[in-house]
Parts: structure tokens; sequence; C-alpha cells
């Protein structure tokens, strides 16, 4: 039994822990609950705060959703389309999400599209309801419409692409604070982070990306797939990344370069793209990306009309996901190539807005931390070195395995000098024995049998240990039979 169930905890690791390179496709939340948008925004399931949604969508489709907001709080919605690994995308396709109030004005929207990186992979848009006591529309409390669409060309492939939904909110201020984005902040790259390459194997999804911090990471990556990082950022605090890409062993004079190789994007707490790159030109050489430079995290960033400055509105993890073009596969083979991420996180933390209640997701603790520090990922699990996972799984299999072989070799012991059930009244002692009474008031270890029976059994049945039928143990009256427990006589 010990070894079955450790068989089972290995078969259940995650691919990439039992074979580098292999993760599996996009993991959905684990809390996720399953819904179906409708086609009306009257008939739209209600979305609760704080919840992890799955649905689908079709191309062309529109799928409406209903959340009810108070006068107080900043919403945002968030759609991640996952297409399949070997579903077809074209430049233009993509995924829109907007909120809007009961007479039809659209509080906040956004996309994000394949554009020149047009393979299979998770993309990520949110829209937003804020809080504005310049605005007269979207302020109320109430019902407000969600609606995500797809949209494409006539190339687009009509197979339906999964979608995650998440409903995040965002407490309101205590007192207004500036309402303008700090113009001038540090822009320049910072030397490459200090110490040593580490492994740290990437995440599926953003509900499994594996906590990292400042540093250079070290991890595998297969054609088509994506890896997921994150990151946290406190306010006051800006984020550096590059990525690069290995060589590749079968590359030749006959191997075809590969155009917008690799996607490299950054996202906030609320999954909101920050941005994105995909300029890497593969030709089997090592080849290296960095994303554009982002200010500080800062509040009053979300002032700024400049969609990369706006998205760095709050605290908490931040995002990093890597994508490898399929067609690197097909030209230079189905193995993983070398993935090296550099990450730079300069500036001091900063006190953090006066917030009107509990900042949720919006805020960088201890925990997320200590998260980042060890490589866990947001499902608990660890990103460090595969070979590492799988040999404290074996130890904690031989651990099991060397517990349960003590267990039963007590038993046995205990069942060899007398202690399983003697006769019933009457029956012979065995010689050289008194009278064959049980230890502990006449009571079987695990049972409750009377007079020297095992319940379940009629009258004189079987002990525990026995050997055959008919079989006498020593220590036992004449008569005894085979036991149900202990292992088979075949051992």
């Amino acid at each position: 039994m010990a070894a079955l169930a450790a068989m089972c905890v290995v078969a259940a690791l995650p691919t990439q822990a039992l074979a580098a390179g292999e993760p599996h496709p996009y993991v959905f939340d684990s809390e996720a609950k399953t819904v179906k948008g409708a086609a009306v925004n009257s008939d739209g399931p209600a979305l609760t705060a704080g919840s992890a949604y799955r649905d689908s969508i079709k191309p062309g489709e529109k799928r409406y959703y209903r959340v009810d907001l108070d006068a107080r709080t900043n919403a945002y919605i968030s759609a991640v389309a996952v297409p399949g690994l070997k579903t077809e995308v074209a430049s233009p396709d993509k995924v829109s999400v907007s909120i809007e109030d009961r007479s039809g004005t659209k509080c906040g929207s956004g996309d994000a599209q394949f554009g020149s990186a047009a393979y299979a992979r998770p993309i990520a848009a949110y829209a937003d309801r804020m809080i504005d006591k310049d605005s007269s529309s979207c302020q109320e409390a109430g019902a407000y419409y969600v609606l995500i669409e797809r949209d494409g060309d006539a190339a687009s492939a009509p197979e339906p692409w999964d979608v995650e939904i998440r409903f995040a909110t965002e407490p309101g201020l205590k007192a207004a604070g500036a309402t303008a984005a700090p113009e001038n902040w540090p822009s320049a790259s910072p030397p490459p982070p200090a110490g040593s390459p580490q492994k740290r194997a990437g995440g599926t999804s953003f509900s499994d990306a594996t906590g990292i911090t400042e540093g250079e990471w070290q991890d595998e990556i297969l054609p088509g797939r994506t890896r997921f990082y994150r990151v946290p950022l406190d306010w006051g605090q800006q984020i550096f990344a590059s990525a690069d890409l290995g060589t590749s062993p079968t590359a030749s004079d006959t191997t075809q370069s590969v155009s917008s190789a690799l996607s490299v994007s950054l996202h906030n707490p609320a999954r909101g793209l920050v941005d994105e790159t995909a300029s890497v030109y593969y030709d089997g050489k090592q080849k290296s990306v960095a994303l554009d430079p982002v200010p500080p995290v800062a509040y009053e960033n979300r002032f700024d009309s400049t969609d990369s400055t706006n998205a760095m509105r709050f605290a908490g993890w931040y995002y990093l996901a890597v994508t490898l073009s399929p067609e690197v596969g097909a030209e230079y083979g189905s193995t993983a190539l070398s993935l090296t991420l550099r990450v730079n996180v300069t500036g001091q933390a900063k006190a953090a807005p006066p917030y009107d209640g509990a900042a949720g997701d919006f805020q960088v603790t201890e925990d997320d931390q200590a998260a980042a520090d060890s490589g866990k990922s947001g499902s608990g699990e660890d990103g460090g070195d595969p070979l590492q996972l799988v040999a404290a799984v074996l130890i904690g299999t031989g651990t099991v395995l060397l517990l349960g072989l003590a267990v039963w070799l007590l038993l046995k012991r205990r069942r060899a000098s007398g202690a399983p059930a003697g006769p019933s009244a009457g029956a012979p002692a065995v010689p050289g024995q008194g009278p064959a009474t049980l230890p502990d008031q006449g009571h079987v270890p695990g049972g409750h049998a009377q007079g020297g029976q095992v319940p379940g059994q009629a009258s004189g049945g079987q002990v525990p240990g026995g050997h055959g039928q008919g079989g006498q143990v020593p220590g036992q009256a004449p008569g005894a039979q085979q036991g149900q427990f202990g292992p088979p006589p075949s051992w």
C-alpha cells in the first residue's frame, strides 16, 4: 500500500518535475467555477468578487456576465484567453473585455491580440470600473455588465478558446491624493543582477506561476509552450527583466531562421498587460531580449494615458510569461532549449496609499516575499530544481515504506508471542503456557473480540496472522484458521 501511494504521488507531480522542459498546458485556477456567459446582458451569470471562473468563446461570439458593485470600490475583470496548443491563430485575433453600466455606458475596456507573434499562447486583457469623484458615469452602486468578445478575420480558426475570468476589487482611498502620474523616473537599465545563476522551473499559468526575486534564473522551454513566473513588487519598486534563449544543438546550414521566436510579456496583479515584446529573430544561436523600462509602482500611475505606465498602478505579484514559438520546433526539433531570465528589482518599498479597507491582492506580504525567495508557486508547488523535487519524493517514499515494515514486524511478533485471540471458555491451553487469555483484558489488537472471537467471524474463527487452513501458530489454540491481516502467505 505504501509503495502504491508513493507511485501515485510521483505520477501526480507536475510533468516538468519528472522530465525537464515538459510543462503541462495551461492549468486553470483550481478554484475556478465553470460558467456560461449569455448572449444577452440581462441573462448573464453573476460573478463574485475574489473569485475565478472558466468559460469558452468562439470566433465572433459575445459573452455577458453580471457584477454587483458598490459606490466605493474599484473593480477589475480580467480575461485570459487560452487557445489549444495546436490551434491556428492570426495576427488580428484578439480577446476584448469591457464593463458597462445599466445605461450601456462603457466604464472601462481592454484587449489583447497575438500581433506579430501569431502562434497559440495564453493572452490576457482586463477592464476596470474606477471610482472618480469628477466623473458622472459608472459611479453608482448596483448592477454592471461584463462583456467578453473574441474578434479576428476570415482566416481565424473556428475552435473555441478557453477563458479564465477573474474578478478582483481594490478599496478606495480614505482621503484624495495626487491625480497626476510622476513625470520623471529611472529608465536606465541597471547592471545584471549579482550572484550565481539558479535553477527554477516556471509554471504553466497565472495561478501556478513560480515565485522569483531579483537574480538570474535558469529554466528550459519547449517549442509552443509558455512558462509563467511571478515577482512581488511593492510600492515604489521598479522591475527590469530580460530573457536569453540558448543555442540549439541541431542548428546547421540548412535550418531556417524563425522570426518572433520568443514572446515575453509582463502583467500586473490584476492580470493586465504591462508590456510585451516578441522581437527575437532566432537562428540557432544565443539570443537576448529585454522588456522596455516601466516606472516604479505608484498609485498615481493610473492617471497616465500610456498603457504601460497606467498598468503599474498597484503593488502585488507581477507576472512574466515567456512563450517559445512552435516554428522553432519545426526547424530545430522538439527538444527543449535553455531559457535564462534576468530580473532586477530596484527601489526601497514605500508605504501603501491610505486604502479605506483591506488591500487584498494589491499588496506584498511577508508570506509573499518568502514564497518568492523559496520559489513557491501560486498553487503552493516548489518551482526549484526538478531533480531535487523528485529526490524529496523518493526519500519520503522510503520513509513510508520503512515505517510500514516496522509496524508489520511488530504486529507479527505480537501474534507470534500469543497476543492474538485465545481459545474460548473451556478450550485447552497451549502446552507450556498458562491459560491462553488475551492481553489487555481479552482485546484483539484493532478489534473488540469477546472470549477470543474476532468481530465478523464465527466462534473459533480466524486469527490475524494465521498461516493456512487448520494451521497452528505458536501461542494459538488448535484449530485457529488463516487470518485476515498481515501479508499473504506467498510473502
